[in-house]
């Protein structure tokens, strides 16, 4: 142990007492914290001097027009830009920007299209198109720059969206605010309309039936126009037939006229000669009753024979009288001629029975008397007919005769109207005709369009069915009032709302005011690393002396030195870091133990290195430093390296020095430092171990080669 002092104690003197070694020592412990200085005050926060990185704007937009009003975004977003001075936006033309762009002058360029504010106004026709902004980027002048470029042509899209949503959220839920107030207004009529809905979900079976009876309704009665079309040319041959016969039936009244006009004396002389028939047979009658009780029943006889004959003759006149009336009253039927006629029909009836009486008197008469009641009744008889007879007689041109001439009269104005009537509706018969054709068109036309309902009509019903399940499940979900409500609202504050729903509540966990701050671990346990190279690049870690040392007290006394070097480099680095700079530190004095600790703990590694492999432990050492710079996480995350760094990362020193360094600045969590420490204190313990087993057979075994290589006048 005496000895290992003794190297320590002397290294001590020989720093003290030789100024110009010094000055080296002096400047190799500061030289870390020079280092560590000047890169965390370069960093210290880079993105609040953005306002020198350049950026082109150009803004081309021509504008145009929404509701007759005249907008230009591209001209908005410039104004906007003028007041932003977070990054140094220059406005230049289209040809400047892409120049300066090309030699570096500008970092990026921004150019506002012509038809910008014409594709924002697109989202009111039926087919939108999105606006684009072109930015284009010069990446070769600096890696960092693109990204800090790249957030402010980000900030545009994210200002000029957000701007967008917020006025057309404005104009969207002030229609909605106004539907609320109509909806309102409307309330007892929509009520109304929705208990009209399902009424009509009710009546839907009836209106099923009414539609099935429409259908079958209208087919009966197109079968029925199709049977009256069909019989349309029966009834015009018809007409036409009845026209002929009327014609000519009034042709034949007009000539009966005449002929009666001129037969009235013979119709007359009918009655007269059934008359004048019925007093021969009187006669006949009474002789026979006078000679009944004078003359044989011959002569009797022979009276009532005449007699009976002329009762005959009698009987054909009024036959032939009551044929003319009733001939006149079939075609001109007259309650007069029916009189006539049946009055007619008793006398005959009545010259009938006069007949019989005679005859059965005559039969009785053969071969003796005749019966002389019979006779006598006869003859009262005849006297009764016979007074009837005068009496038509007598009424003949005063009744009789007109009544027979005014029912030919009458019957002839019937034929002619019958035939002007006939005329008429064979005129109209072609009318009819089309009227059927229409009918018959509409009836298969509106036959087609009520089986075109009959078959759509189930699929309505399921639709208003359907309808009506969805206002009875909405009503389950809450109330058409709810609704009311909800759209009632303030529109202006719906409408930032939804700009901007969500806002981030940032929370820091362990708070760092600087970037330079949050980065002075890392620059810190670097620099505590450089320091140890420069120190085993200038001082060497033999001992020369008249004494006699064994290796491990060579290592040992000799790392007294330099472990004291790298605990006075790392107090003049953490303490500049604190103090001269002013980074941010939770716990400043925890910072610098933790870096006395780190600083040397590398120390050892690097010495250990450089005492058992020479150069070659230096080269080991800068090696150590080439993969801790990527691998350790102090600058990105070490989620984003490659897979490389991320395997080395838990086995390299860096990461558990840094991470010791970040506990002090950020806040204790004391697991974490409890594992940095045992992991660092464990590097040093094997870089001890190393040291004292390595040391002295590796030397011996390198010696012959270090002489070969000093041979060479390159290598010392």
């Amino acid at each position: 142990m005496t000895k290992i002092l003794s190297i320590y104690t002397q290294d001590i003197r020989n720093i003290a007492t030789n100024w110009t070694a010094s000055v080296v020592i002096l400047s190799l412990i500061l030289l870390p914290s020079l280092y560590a200085w000047f890169n965390i005050e370069a960093s210290w926060d880079p993105y609040s001097s953005t306002q020198g990185i350049r950026i082109a704007v150009t803004n081309l937009d021509q504008g145009t027009f929404i509701q007759g009003k005249p907008i230009n975004l591209g001209l908005e977003i410039k104004k906007s830009l003028e007041t932003n001075t977070k990054i140094g936006w220059v406005f230049v033309s289209h040809e400047a920007a892409q120049r300066e762009l090309k030699y570096g002058n500008y970092y990026a360029a921004i150019e506002i299209p012509r038809e910008f504010s014409q594709r924002i106004a697109s989202v009111l026709t039926p087919n939108p198109v999105q606006a684009e902004i072109h930015y284009t980027v010069n990446e070769k002048i600096n890696a960092v720059a693109p990204k800090i470029t790249s957030k402010g042509a980000s900030s545009i899209i994210q200002e000029v969206n957000q701007s967008f949503v917020k006025t057309a959220n404005g104009a969207i839920f002030k229609i909605f605010n106004d539907i609320g107030v109509q909806l309102e207004h409307q309330l007892p009529l929509i009520n109304k309309m929705k208990g009209l809905l399902y009424k009509l979900e009710t009546l839907f079976p009836e209106i099923n039936n009414g539609v099935d009876v429409a259908v079958k309704d209208l087919k009966v009665s197109h079968s029925l126009v199709q049977e009256v079309q069909a019989r349309v040319p029966e009834a015009a041959e018809l007409a036409r037939k009845g026209t002929e016969f009327s014609t000519s039936l009034i042709q034949f009244l007009d000539q009966s006229r005449s002929a009666l006009t001129y037969a009235a004396p013979q119709v007359k002389q009918t009655l007269i000669r059934i008359k004048q028939s019925l007093d021969a047979a009187q006669l006949g009658i009474t002789a026979a009753e006078g000679l009944q009780d004078n003359k044989s029943s011959d002569v009797v006889l022979t009276n009532i024979d005449r007699a009976q004959q002329s009762l005959t003759e009698a009987v054909a006149a009024a036959h032939t009288f009551k044929s003319l009336t009733d001939s006149i009253n079939a075609v001109a039927p007259s309650g007069a001629l029916t009189g006539i006629s049946t009055e007619m029909l008793s006398v005959i009836a009545r010259i009938e029975s006069l007949q019989n009486m005679l005859g059965q008197a005559f039969q009785q008469g053969q071969g003796k008397e005749p019966n002389v009641l019979l006779v006598n009744t006869s003859k009262k008889t005849v006297t009764l007919i016979s007074s009837e007879l005068d009496r038509m007689i007598g009424s003949f041109d005063s009744e009789i005769l007109p009544s027979l001439q005014g029912a030919i009269v009458q019957a002839n104005n019937t034929a002619a109207l019958t035939r002007t009537t006939l005329i008429k509706a064979q005129h109209s018969l072609p009318k009819v005709q089309q009227i059927l054709i229409d009918a018959s068109k509409g009836l298969t036309l509106g036959l087609k369009e009520a089986k075109l309902v009959q078959e759509r009509l189930p699929q309505v019903e399921n639709q208003v069915k359907a309808i009506g399940d969805r206002l009875r499940a909405l009503e389950k979900e809450g109330r058409l009032e709810d609704l009311i409500k909800l759209l009632e609202l303030n529109y202006e504050k719906e409408s930032e709302f939804f700009s901007e729903p969500v806002i981030l509540a940032e929370s820091k966990l362990f708070p760092i005011p600087n970037y330079g701050s949050a980065m002075s671990p890392f620059f810190t346990t670097l620099s505590l690393w450089v320091g140890g190279l420069l120190l085993v690049s200038m001082l060497t870690v033999k001992v020369k002396s008249q004494l006699e040392f064994s290796s491990w007290q060579v290592y040992l006394g000799r790392f007294l030195t330099f472990g004291t070097l790298a605990l006075l480099q790392s107090v003049f680095v953490s303490a500049g870091d604190l103090f001269i700079l002013g980074a941010y530190a939770k716990d400043k004095l925890l910072f610098i133990m933790f870096s006395l600790l780190i600083s040397l703990v590398f120390m050892l590694m690097i010495y250990t290195l450089v005492s058992v492999f020479g150069n070659v432990g230096k080269a080991m050492a800068i090696v150590l430093l080439v993969l801790q710079l990527s691998g350790s996480g102090g600058t990105f995350p070490i989620q984003v390296t490659p897979l490389f760094f991320q395997a080395i990362y838990p086995f390299l020193p860096f990461t558990y020095g840094i991470g010791l360094l970040r506990e002090a600045v950020g806040g204790i969590v004391p697991e974490l430092v409890i594992r940095d420490i045992l992991v660092l204190t464990l590097y040093g313990l094997i870089s001890v171990l190393l040291g004292l087993a390595l040391k002295n057979r590796i030397n011996r075994l390198a010696a012959p080669l270090l002489q070969k290589v000093r041979k060479s006048g390159l290598i010392h």
